[in-house]
């Protein structure tokens, strides 16, 4: 009998482990506000630790992509940084189909429990995508802001870097405000405050779409039951 318990013991705790892979919630640094350069150049960003996408698909090899997150209370920095060969993208308009070429995305989703969050694309020519998306019925459709000028629109730099007259990484960094969140729950920046949320990049070098992910899908990057989850510390 004690050696059954323990075997139900492991496979329990194996399951556990498996199931918790995960689970992990990532703490966000504050930080006083800063000027954005594309680089993530600024001290400031010393203080947040990287964080790798996991490639979801085959098809390119040597595309390492990471990111950094931090707030302040004012908003929310992110700064992202992805090798990379060359740019393929022609959308040089906001509010296009960024999304059909190399991009890299942002969701938010501050009150888990409301099928809405935001979501936000950028690409390597400093285009960008900002829709709010209801997940009605299993159905996404996205909203773009409305007044998005001002205290409202988000903060963005790119760069693309070269060495020898070649492309070898793309990086971009983004600033939310936490004006844009108005029409969410749970938007306060304060300690302890989690968020549920999933950090994206699209690579189409190969002639088709490369998925990265941090907390993995499996088909769509609207699948927000898979999230992980944020903690302002």
């Amino acid at each position: 009998m004690k050696k059954i318990t323990l075997i139900f013991a492991f496979v329990f705790l194996f399951f556990h482990v498996k199931a918790s892979s995960f689970t992990d919630t990532l703490k966000i640094k504050k930080t006083a506000d800063f000027v954005l350069d594309g680089a993530g150049t600024n001290v400031q960003w010393d203080s947040a630790a990287w964080v790798n996408l996991i490639q979801l698909d085959s098809g390119i090899r040597g595309y390492e992509t990471k990111f950094k997150v931090l707030y302040s209370d004012a908003g929310v920095y992110v700064f992202f940084t992805g090798n990379d060969k060359k740019v393929t993208s022609t959308f040089t308009k906001d509010f296009d189909n960024l999304f059909t070429a190399d991009v890299f995305e942002v969701f938010f989703h501050p009150a888990p429990k409301m099928p809405i969050y935001l979501e936000y694309e950028v690409n390597a020519l400093n285009a960008e995508l900002v829709l709010l998306v209801p997940h009605l019925d299993k159905k996404a459709m996205g909203w773009t802001p409305w007044h998005y000028e001002g205290k409202r629109k988000v903060v963005k730099k790119v760069q693309v870097h070269q060495e020898n007259n070649e492309m070898y990484k793309w990086t971009a960094e983004i600033f939310f405000p936490i004006s844009l969140f108005g029409p969410l729950q749970n938007t306060e920046l304060k300690k302890g405050v989690c968020w549920n949320a999933n950090f994206y990049r699209l690579d189409y070098d190969a002639g088709k779409m490369i998925k990265f992910a941090w907390s993995p899908v499996n088909a769509s990057f609207h699948e927000y039951d898979k999230y992980g989850v944020i903690q302002f510390n």
